[in-house]
């Protein structure tokens, strides 16, 4: 072995900007209540989307029975099957996918959407034109930096190599289908971070786009159960032709508060392929099978069962209740954001409200005002890419009366 040899490391990360925008809020803010101890107490966080109210008592009464099982030799559960329970996957189907064609061993089980649409580039090769929306949330990039799919990032951020599409006022935040050709596409509807939904007219167009230049849509719909308008699809399956162009990622953490309990499941159809390098088609589920099976071990047992208590009456209930409290909140951010003269957007259909900066200020300029002289947190929008700049994210995941207690210091602080 040659002197001096040593372990080569993956240099993709070092393409990676300083800080993962969220660890790097959490660092701002815990520097702030070092400095000033006194107002420590005083600070309400609305900016990562975490989820603050308890678990839904039929999901803490079945993790409970799943734990009871756990301790008797007759009914203890050893390592499960890496795509999930059946019982769990078919419970999705009914309840989530029903009449869409999808059927249970096409759902595979996870410890959260986040892990999914970052792992989901290890069945992909290298060479794809990735079509990323701006602003968009951080993983979908950081993932692809981390895969050695983009080159260097210039002075605002965005990487060589992706194809940014831009949202703004104009198009409502959801973007338009690109002139140029893109192998893979990110979308996530409800947004995140922007609120905006996307119509069935909007959807059947990227379909069809997709299916015209065999491009695979990454669909995030992690947080579906907030849309309030019943003409807003739900699903990228409920698109004609969508089962041969997309996969669909869902999670348990927004609706059933799962953040940290951890379960989510994408959907791949059977009939989305890619292309081989020999030019033959491939189902994508099999190479998924193979990597979940390969680096997956499962979601536990209890996680899973509690899950299922999702679909249970009792368990709909809770999370219609659930749902409805978080967007009783952003209905209360959306009308103070807007009585202090701030244009609005999102906060009607989604858990988060995006909101204009006031004039000559930037985006991290408004979380320093905000976090500096009221004590609350909020998200940046130019962390989630350079058309971000100029907005910023407040989440309805908290207490009502922290959200009633942040609109007063909002309408204060910026009237």
């Amino acid at each position: 072995m040659a002197d001096g040899a040593m372990a080569a490391i993956n240099s993709n990360f070092l393409k990676l900007k300083a800080g993962y925008l969220f660890p790097e809020i959490a660092r701002r803010v815990k520097a702030y209540g070092e400095a000033h101890p006194d107002l420590a107490a005083r600070i309400i966080r609305c900016g990562i989307g975490d989820v603050t109210e308890p678990l839904p008592p039929a999901v803490v009464k079945a993790m409970h029975e799943g734990v009871d099982e756990m301790a008797s030799r007759e009914s203890f559960k050893g390592y499960g099957p890496e795509q999930g329970y059946e019982f769990l996957r078919q419970a999705i189907v009914d309840n989530q996918f029903a009449n869409l064609g999808i059927t249970a061993d096409e759902v595979f089980i996870s410890d959260g959407s986040k892990c999914d649409t970052g792992n989901i580039l290890d069945i992909f090769g290298q060479g794809n034109t990735i079509a990323i929306t701006d602003p968009v949330y951080p993983v979908y990039v950081d993932t692809n930096v981390m895969a050695g799919n983009t080159g260097d990032a210039d002075e605002k951020g965005a990487y060589a190599g992706l194809l940014y599409l831009e949202c703004n006022a104009a198009n409502g935040f959801v973007a338009d289908v690109p002139t140029q050709k893109a192998d893979i596409i990110y979308l996530c509807f409800p947004n995140n971070p922007t609120g905006a939904v996307a119509t069935r007219d909007q959807l059947e167009s990227w379909v069809k786009y997709a299916k015209q230049n065999d491009s695979i849509i990454l669909f995030d719909a992690a947080y579906e159960a907030f849309i309030q308008d019943p003409a807003i699809p739900r699903s990228i399956f409920e698109i004609d032709g969508a089962r041969d162009c997309a996969i669909e990622f869902r999670s348990f953490s927004k609706n059933g508060g799962f953040t940290g309990v951890r379960c989510a499941y994408v959907v791949i159809p059977k009939s989305v392929t890619g292309k081989a390098s020999d030019g033959s088609r491939v189902p994508l589920h099999q190479l998924w099978s193979r990597r979940h099976s390969t680096k997956f071990n499962g979601a536990s047992y209890p996680v899973q069962k509690a899950a299922a208590a999702v679909f249970s009456e009792d368990g709909k209930k809770q999370v219609a209740a659930l749902i409805e409290h978080y967007m009783g909140n952003a209905k209360l951010l959306r009308e103070a954001a807007s009585a202090a003269g701030l244009p609005v957007f999102g906060g009607v259909n989604a858990p988060y409200v995006w909101v204009g900066c006031p004039k000559g200020l930037s985006s991290w300029d408004m979380f320093d005002k905000m976090l500096n002289e009221a004590q609350v947190v909020i998200t940046p929008g130019s962390g989630f890419g350079s058309a971000g700049e100029g907005y910023f994210r407040i989440s309805a995941f908290n207490s009502r009366a922290n959200v009633e207690e942040v609109c007063r210091r909002l309408k204060s602080l910026v009237a």
